[in-house]
């Protein structure tokens, strides 16, 4: 009995010991149904991959099969990066494939205008730069010792940091003109050599050469930007510039801290390359002593003009030879901020067809001071009727558009000295008017064009850069054409619509010659652009309109005045720029050629021409600023011709001997009768 039982318990020990190998071999066969069930989760790391079954807490020796299985999965998801890598390359040249593609059918569609540009600028300019080496960080005769002191004053908030910073910058804080403070020069305290030296750097530039001679081409200046501009974020991928800078017998001082100023505040990925223009310079500073400079810094290409050309074409020369995606075009007198770039090209990451400009701050033109204006005061781009730029508040329907006051503002205009925009829609909207020549009228131009053909026009709030605005201009011509006249008549030919009208009445409709325009109209027509109009109603509906007004032109008395011993007609008279604000009106002969004798009457009873009213104070009339509020602006043109002053009912009166005008108890004499064009019913110009 006992041996069947232990022959029993042999068999079932067998019999288990049989059913249990069957069991392993069974789960570590590959496809077997009893196999353990193991899910990786693919998003967590293998050291995170768990094992799943029914009893989780079972762990055979097959756990060694998931180590090969991990290996295997990281190797598959080092494969899939690299492919995904190379795919991204492939498809980022074929986009670029694409984009240079679509510029050159661009470009084609704009045959006309454009080879036009091209073959003026082929013909005017040859290249004697070329590309250099990537710019080193640091001087090669700086000591180390220098280079810790400077890391020092970062860490300490004396020096701002800036892109490629040189560490012998801005080490004295007393260093004139660091941080941007002026620098004044007694010219008495000067020996007779450096009095002639002061006079002559005045003379060249219509500036102080001398001050600026005494800063450093690196100075430094503050962080001018608004608070929040500081903390705001921008696209990851901002495409490239290439900044064009134009210059013709620069100083060397301003020219070498304008480009210093972008290459150290700009970052190096974004900043393709500085392109200098020169236009013909004949200063020998500008010849082989700036290409040799220029060598060592990179990035860098010097193009030289074979004769004197002007803004215009030499930037279209820039532009012709850019190779960046976002074209910057740069005065050779200016001072980048820290953070000035990246708020532009953002603008155009956003937007091809913005056209953006930084705001411009003021470099005293005598001290070389920094004066800088926050977001909330900046003034937006206008024009006047005789085409002139000017700058005017930021309209109140433009302020409560933006959700910020650093956003971007609308500008109807802008000066032209200083902005960025697309090259390949630069070239789409076709560059600049080649027929254009030398300097003026062009801001204008490329202002209205951008609007009425699909873009947009901006003050970028949080980007600033200095510019010296001179008050005269040290460069002479001698062509004997009225070059601004003439650019400013080839601008509102092709843009102005019939509005055109009202500039040329103040040159007496007397237009010259101006050149063919058959190829800048059909370029509009091509971009099929909106209507002057439609400018003047969306873009820039403060602006008073001479098909509005009551009465135009000059404003004649009845009587004689006496000038030169001869009695003649005499007219009103007076400017209407910022520095006439306030002063008396004059009188002079009539000469029946608008200009300073062309006045509107409008709606509101306004003596004015364009943003400056006739305005009292006494007894004398005055010009002033137009504030819309009437009071001391408003005057009514009376069915006996003459000019009431309504709040004080007196009319303008011509004195006895003819020099002065005043208010004066109105009466029926003739000096206070005058001749002003009134407009006949049915005679309004239409703006289309």
């Amino acid at each position: 009995m006992a041996r069947s039982r232990d022959r029993f318990v042999f068999m079932f020990m067998v019999f288990a010991g049989f059913i249990w190998l069957a069991v392993v071999v069974m789960v570590s066969l590959p496809g077997s149904n009893l196999r353990l069930s193991v899910e990786f989760d693919k998003s967590q790391s293998p050291d995170e991959w768990k094992l799943v079954g029914k009893d989780s807490s079972f762990r055979p020796p097959v756990i060694q099969r998931l180590d090969l299985d991990r290996l295997r999965f990281e190797e598959a998801r080092r494969v899939d990066a690299a492919k995904n890598l190379l795919a991204k390359e492939q498809e980022q040249k074929e986009k670029q494939i694409k984009e240079d593609i679509e510029r050159r059918k661009v470009l084609d569609r704009l045959v006309p205008p454009f080879k036009l540009a091209q073959n003026s600028m082929q013909e005017a300019y040859h290249v004697i730069g070329n590309a250099f080496a990537a710019r080193t960080s640091w001087p090669s005769n700086v000591d180390k010792e220098n280079e810790l002191k400077f890391n020092q004053r970062v860490q300490s908030g004396l020096i701002v940091p800036r892109w490629g910073e040189h560490p012998e910058v801005a080490l004295d804080s007393k260093s004139p003109g660091e941080f941007g403070v002026d620098v004044n020069i007694n010219k008495e305290s000067l020996t007779d050599v450096e009095k002639k030296k002061f006079d002559d750097g005045w003379q060249r530039n219509a500036f102080n050469q001398y001050a600026s001679d005494a800063i450093s081409v690196h100075r430094s200046l503050p962080d001018v930007r608004d608070h929040e501009c500081r903390s705001l974020k921008y696209h990851d991928n901002l495409p490239d510039t290439s900044v064009i800078i134009i210059f013709h017998n620069e100083a060397w001082s301003t020219l070498l801290r304008t480009v210093h100023s972008v290459i150290d505040r700009s970052p190096p990925a974004l900043l393709k390359e500085v392109i200098l223009v020169d236009d013909f310079s004949d200063l020998e500073h500008l010849k082989k002593p700036l290409e040799n400079y220029m060598e060592k810094l990179g990035k860098v290409y010097v193009l030289r003009a074979k004769s004197r050309q002007g803004l215009i074409r030499a930037r279209l020369l820039g532009a012709s030879r850019a190779t960046g995606k976002v074209l910057t075009f740069l005065d050779s007198h200016c001072e980048c901020t820290r953070g000035w770039l990246e708020p532009l090209l953002d603008r155009i990451a956003q937007n091809r067809s913005n056209v953006v400009t930084p705001i411009i701050d003021v470099l005293d033109d005598s001290t070389l001071r920094y004066q800088y204006s926050s977001a909330r005061s900046t003034s937006v781009g206008g024009f006047d009727w005789n085409l002139q730029f000017n700058w005017h508040a930021i309209p109140a329907r433009e302020m409560s558009r933006r959700k910020s006051a650093v956003e971007p503002v609308q500008t109807p205009t802008m000066a032209g000295g200083l902005f960025s925009i697309d090259k390949t829609y630069f070239e789409y909207l076709g560059t600049y008017d080649p027929g254009m020549d030398i300097w003026g009228g062009e801001n204008l131009e490329l202002s209205f064009r951008v609007w009425m053909c699909g873009g947009a026009l901006e003050i970028v709030l949080c980007s600033h850069v200095g510019h010296i605005f001179r008050k005269r201009s040290p460069y002479s011509w001698g062509t004997g054409v009225n070059v601004l006249k003439k650019n400013s008549i080839r601008l509102a030919e092709v843009w102005m619509d019939e509005a055109k009208k009202y500039y040329f009445d103040r040159l007496g409709n007397d237009l010259g010659d101006y050149g063919d325009v058959s190829a800048r109209k059909e370029l509009r027509r091509h971009l099929n652009c909106k209507s002057f109009k439609w400018y003047l109603t969306n873009i820039y509906p403060e602006m008073f309109v001479p098909g509005d007004a009551l009465a135009s032109g000059e404003i004649r008395n009845k009587a004689m005045g006496t000038f030169g011993g001869v009695r003649q007609p005499i007219c009103l008279d007076s400017p209407a720029d910022r520095n006439s604000m306030s002063k008396p009106l004059d009188l002079w002969p009539c000469h029946n050629m608008g200009g300073n004798q062309y006045w509107m009457l409008s709606k509101n009873g306004e003596i004015r021409r364009d943003d400056a009213c006739l305005d009292i104070s006494g007894d004398k009339v005055i010009i002033q600023n137009c504030h819309g509020g009437l009071g001391n602006q408003q005057w009514k043109y009376t069915d006996e011709d003459t000019l009431l002053h309504v709040v004080t009912r007196r009319c303008l009166e011509l004195s006895e001997d003819g020099a002065k005008i005043s208010l004066r108890p109105c009466s029926s004499v003739d000096r206070q009768v005058w001749s002003f064009r009134r407009k006949q019913p049915g005679t309004e110009v239409p703006v289309n």
